[in-house]
């Protein structure tokens, strides 16, 4: 079997949460995860609840009060932040990769990951999010979405709960990062979802996160950044744009990175998520895939985030699809 490569940010962090059993977990060259065993929901998580003829979702109630977004705010000092950055980097990657020969407009369109320059709404509403996940801090992407609570992002659900096992603590949104500066504030967590299966089984074609968040300075986040449109059921295939915060080598966390170009179904018939060509690394794992995204405005529909990477095809980007089972994690997480 071919296996993949979850994209939470630094070998050595990933390695030590590769320790802790998940079901239907898949060998990764950081480490065996014993497959068919699991950890039981933590006290204070709600077991998933399913609506009728749905997969259910499950959700978690973390800093709802004012001591416990400060606690939140207070932990992730700059230097912490920092920390939760792989070291030994060696500086972004800027350049377009586009194919030789192709017409200007064209190779502009396509690229396998370069900084973004272009501005727009996704430089408000794409942002970095800092969590701790088994005593260890690590970094992913999100995206603000239009929602009816005007507070919710979409995520990866690794980047939320871990598979079966334990939910995040200490998570917090960044909108709009750039080197470390916050230009929009800091958004704590509320309330967190992940969709039943992933929450059961760490499945893979339902690696999606959402998270309500709380005010920041009384406002709502979409008041601040405003959100990205969401869709599901959308037809398979369509070329995307993918956005979000890579860590590892050769980038460095700091700046929003892009991917663009054609999708595709797993070759490997392991998933129902689709693949786009993306050299992304670690720490980009949530960040939003947009379809019909404009580049004179910075917007577009969220069809799917940056999940999994195959260990032999690092290549290549996986992101799940958004079908039902992600419209009922929506529909409760928008409402939260």
């Amino acid at each position: 079997m071919t296996s993949s490569l979850p994209l939470l940010a630094g070998a050595a962090l990933v390695a030590g949460l590769m320790g802790l059993p998940q079901a239907g977990a898949t060998t990764t060259e950081h480490g065996q995860r014993a497959a068919g065993a699991a950890h039981p929901l933590p006290a204070a998580a709600k077991a998933p609840r399913a609506a009728p003829g749905g997969d259910g979702v499950a959700e978690h109630v973390t800093a709802p009060g004012p001591a416990d977004q400060r606690r939140v705010l207070d932990y992730w000092t700059p230097r912490r932040m920092a920390a939760a950055v792989p070291l030994g980097l060696l500086g972004t990657a800027a350049g377009v990769f586009g194919r030789p020969g192709l017409p200007d407009h064209q190779r502009a369109a396509r690229t396998t990951g370069a900084r973004w320059s272009a501005g727009g709404s996704v430089t408000r509403t794409t942002g970095r999010v800092f969590l701790t996940l088994g005593g260890l801090d690590f970094v992913c992407s999100a995206s603000s979405v239009r929602s009816a609570n005007k507070d919710l992002v979409v995520t990866a659900g690794h980047c939320v709960k871990d598979g079966a096992g334990a939910w995040a603590d200490n998570w917090t949104f960044v909108p709009g990062y750039d080197r470390g500066r916050r230009p929009y504030g800091q958004f704590t967590a509320r309330r967190m979802f992940v969709a039943g299966p992933w929450s059961r089984s760490a499945d893979d074609n339902h690696d999606i996160g959402m998270v309500a968040l709380n005010h920041s300075g009384g406002r709502h986040l979409g008041e601040v950044v405003g959100g990205q449109d969401i869709a599901f059921g959308a037809a398979r295939g369509r070329p995307a744009h993918g956005f979000g915060f890579p860590a590892e080598a050769p980038y460095d966390g700091e700046h929003l990175v892009y991917c663009a170009g054609p999708v595709h179904d797993d070759p490997h018939g392991q998933t129902g998520d689709q693949g786009m060509r993306c050299d992304m690394t670690a720490g980009s794992s949530g960040g939003p895939w947009m379809s019909g995204f404009d580049p004179a405005t910075g917007r577009g529909t969220i069809t799917s985030v940056s999940s999994f990477k195959y260990s032999d095809d690092r290549s290549t980007m996986y992101g799940p699809y958004f079908g039902d089972v992600a419209r009922e994690l929506y529909t409760v997480a928008e409402r939260a």
